[in-house]
C-alpha cells in the first residue's frame, strides 16, 4: 500500500467526525444522545424553495453539467441580492462565484493564495476550516489574539509575521461566539490588509441570522478596498438550505479568478435545479419568514441562558449566529464536553476545536427542536446538581 501524503501527518481529522463518532458509539449500544454541537438548522427552508427545486428536477434539460461558473440566474440573484440587502454593486460575470456551500470556497480559496512559507492569519477563536485550509496548502498559520469581544486585535501582529502573510480571516456573526461588529471595524480591516497587501478573507454566513435588533453587514460596505476583499455567504444558515450545499464567493474580480482557477480543476459545479431554488430563495423570500425564524432561535437562546449558571455555564447573549458560547465554571471546556456526554448524554462542540482561545469554553447550537432542547437542559442540571 501507497504511503499517504505527508500533509495528513500535519492535518488532523474534522473534529466533528471526531464527535460524531462518539455519538455513534453511544447510540448504538441504545443510548439516546441529544446533539448540541453542529450548527444545522433543524427547521426547513421556504416551501416555494423545495417547489422550486421539484419543478427544476422534472425538467429533461436541468440534469447535464451546469458550467464552472454556475447558473448565470444564481450569479444575477446574489448580484441582485447584494444590492438590495447591503447596497453593494456586484458584476454578476467578474465579482459572484458560486460554490459547493462556503467551506468548500474557504479550503480552495487557501490552495489558491498559500504556499509553503507563507502565513494565514487566524483570529484564536474561529471556524477551524480557515486553519485547516492553511494547513491543506502547506502554509503556516498565525493566531491572532482576540479581545474581550472576541475581536482580533490587528496591532498585536508582529512586522515580521504581516511580511509573511497573505489571507486575513473575519467572520461576524461569529462562528462560534456569535460576536457582532459594525462597518467600523471593516473599514479598520480593510485599510490595514490594504497597508500590508494582504486579502481580507470574511466569512460571511450568519449576516440574516440575528437577535435583539441587529443588523448585520458586510466587509463589501466599505468603499474603495474591494480589490482587497472576497466574502462568502452560505445558503445553509440564511435559508435553512444546510443540505443543499450551495454559497457564494463574492468581491474581488482577481481573487474571484483565482478561486476559479482552483474550482474548475476540482469540480463541475452544481445541480442546475439547486441553482434555480436558490436564486427563488434569494429573489423572493419574504423578511416575514426570516424575522419568524429567528424568533424561534432567540427563544431558544434565551431559553439556555436562563439555566446557564445551573448547567454550570457562563455566557454572554449573542446578537447573531446559531450558537451561545459558554465558558466553564470548573475545568476546561473538553473537560466538561465528555462530562455531559458520558453523564447527561448531551453533546456539545468544545471550545478548543475552535483555537487556541477556545480551551475554556463550549459551543452550543440553537439548531435543535424545542422539545429535545428541554430535555437536554434538564438532563445537563440533573448532572450537575449530582
Amino acid at each position: 500500500m501507497s504511503r499517504p501524503a505527508d500533509r495528513l501527518a500535519h492535518l488532523p481529522a474534522y473534529p466533528f467526525a471526531i464527535i460524531n463518532q462518539r455519538v455513534r458509539q453511544l447510540t448504538q449500544q441504545g443510548i439516546d444522545v441529544i446533539s448540541l454541537d453542529v450548527g444545522s438548522p433543524d427547521m426547513p427552508p421556504p416551501e416555494f424553495v423545495i417547489e422550486a427545486l421539484s419543478r427544476a428536477a422534472h425538467q429533461p434539460n436541468k440534469h447535464g453539467y451546469s458550467g464552472y461558473k454556475g447558473a448565470p440566474e444564481f450569479r444575477r440573484a446574489v448580484a441582485d441580492y447584494y444590492q438590495r440587502r447591503f447596497g453593494v454593486a456586484l458584476d454578476p460575470e467578474k465579482e459572484v462565484l458560486p460554490l459547493l456551500g462556503s467551506k468548500e470556497g474557504i479550503v480552495n480559496l487557501c490552495l489558491a493564495y498559500l504556499d509553503r512559507g507563507d502565513l494565514a492569519l487566524v483570529p484564536e477563536v474561529s471556524y477551524p476550516a480557515y486553519s485547516m485550509g492553511a494547513y491543506m496548502a502547506g502554509a503556516e498559520v498565525y493566531w491572532v489574539p482576540v479581545d474581550e469581544q472576541f475581536l482580533p486585535i490587528l496591532d498585536a501582529i508582529p512586522t515580521d509575521v504581516l511580511k509573511r502573510a497573505k489571507l486575513l480571516w473575519v467572520n461576524y456573526p461569529n462562528n462560534p461566539t456569535g460576536a457582532t461588529v459594525d462597518l467600523e471595524f471593516y473599514q479598520r480591516a480593510a485599510a490595514f490588509c490594504a497597508k500590508y497587501d494582504i486579502l481580507l478573507a470574511s466569512d460571511n454566513p450568519y449576516f440574516e441570522v440575528t437577535y435583539d435588533g441587529y443588523i448585520a453587514g458586510s466587509a463589501l460596505q466599505v468603499t474603495d478596498f474591494k480589490p482587497f476583499t472576497i466574502e462568502f455567504i452560505s445558503m445553509s444558515k440564511s435559508h435553512n438550505m444546510a443540505g443543499w450545499r450551495l454559497g457564494a464567493a463574492v468581491g474581488s474580480a482577481e481573487a474571484i479568478t483565482n478561486l476559479l482557477q482552483i474550482k474548475s480543476n476540482i469540480d463541475s459545479g452544481h445541480f442546475l435545479a439547486i441553482y434555480e431554488a436558490g436564486a427563488a430563495a434569494l429573489n423572493e423570500t419574504p423578511q416575514s419568514w426570516i424575522d419568524a425564524r429567528n424568533a424561534v432561535y432567540q427563544r431558544r437562546r434565551d431559553l439556555i441562558l436562563s439555566r446557564m449558571n445551573r448547567i454550570g455555564l457562563t455566557a454572554a447573549p449573542p446578537k447573531g449566529s446559531l450558537y451561545v458560547w459558554a465558558k466553564t465554571h470548573a475545568g476546561t471546556g473538553q473537560d466538561y464536553v465528555e462530562g455531559a456526554l458520558n453523564n447527561a448524554h448531551v453533546s456539545f462542540a468544545p471550545g478548543s476545536m475552535y483555537g487556541p482561545g477556545g480551551t475554556d469554553y463550549v459551543r452550543i447550537s440553537v439548531g435543535v427542536p424545542d422539545d429535545q432542547l428541554a430535555v437536554a437542559l434538564d438532563r445537563l442540571e440533573k448532572w450537575q446538581r449530582n
